[in-house]
């Protein structure tokens, strides 16, 4: 679904070359993640998880490598990447339905945009919500409407950038499972947090980032047992944050 092929990128070495290995944020990282599977990227702040999402979107290209999506080229935002950022991103002056329905309504496609916002809002556990604005929601409530907008155009990958890491710990939960569930249908997704727990319990795969230049950007923590029942309260979800916290130096 999702192929990063010697990847490199660094701010400064925009202006200079990809040659100055003291410029790059990265260098030469590969990543291939198939259809359906859920993968995680943690690490500390400054080491380019955010800009390997943004890569990964086609908000920015990289100085050396390929991004493919579906074995296709990656050379700009494409519509069948949705992305989930922590500030929501929702128009104050829209309703839920309005905010869901956005989307589709930017592509042309009105005649589908309230079925599929309903769809999305039924599953969230929103639909009643629909006629209110984001300023009368709670917290969990406007990032439940979020990841309803980038799901009504049912996309084959779906990237998050700390989605939940404003939220209490209990909302901060609820999302986390109703992300998982999404696992059913089949979506493809790639999470950055910052959470050694969200990462152990969302991602199969697990990408400890490290970044830097000299080509060592990340080990891959299997984590097989992220798509069984209950796997919160479970032993191999203890053992994988152990793991991750050794792998981080925590």
């Amino acid at each position: 679904m999702l192929r990063l092929e010697n990847v490199s990128f660094g701010y400064g070495a925009a202006k200079r070359g990809a040659g100055d290995g003291e410029e790059l944020l990265f260098r030469a990282v590969s990543l291939r993640i198939a259809p359906g599977e859920c993968w995680a990227v943690i690490g500390p702040s400054g080491c380019g998880k955010t800009t390997l999402l943004h890569l990964a979107a086609g908000l920015l290209q990289p100085l050396e490598g390929q991004v493919y999506l579906a074995g296709e080229l990656l050379r700009s935002p494409h519509a069948d990447i949705s992305l989930i950022l922590q500030e929501y991103g929702l128009f104050p002056w829209k309703t839920v339905l309005a905010n869901t329905m956005l989307p589709l309504v930017l592509r042309r496609r009105p005649a589908a945009a309230r079925a599929e916002a309903e769809r999305a809002l039924k599953k969230l556990d929103l639909w009643e919500q629909r006629d209110k604005y984001p300023g009368r929601l709670s917290g969990g409530q406007r990032q439940r409407v979020a990841i309803a907008r980038a799901l009504v155009s049912e996309p084959l990958l779906l990237l998050m950038d700390e989605p939940f890491s404003a939220l209490d710990a209990l909302t901060r939960e609820t999302l986390q499972e109703a992300v998982r569930a999404l696992r059913a249908e089949g979506l493809t997704f790639l999470l950055v947090t910052h959470s050694i727990e969200e990462a152990a319990f969302l991602g199969e795969r697990i990408l400890v980032w490290g970044g830097g230049g000299d080509g060592r950007a990340g080990r891959v923590l299997e984590n097989p047992g992220a798509r069984g029942e209950a796997y919160r309260a479970s032993p191999d979800y203890d053992v994988c944050c152990r793991e991750l916290r050794a792998m981080l130096g925590t």
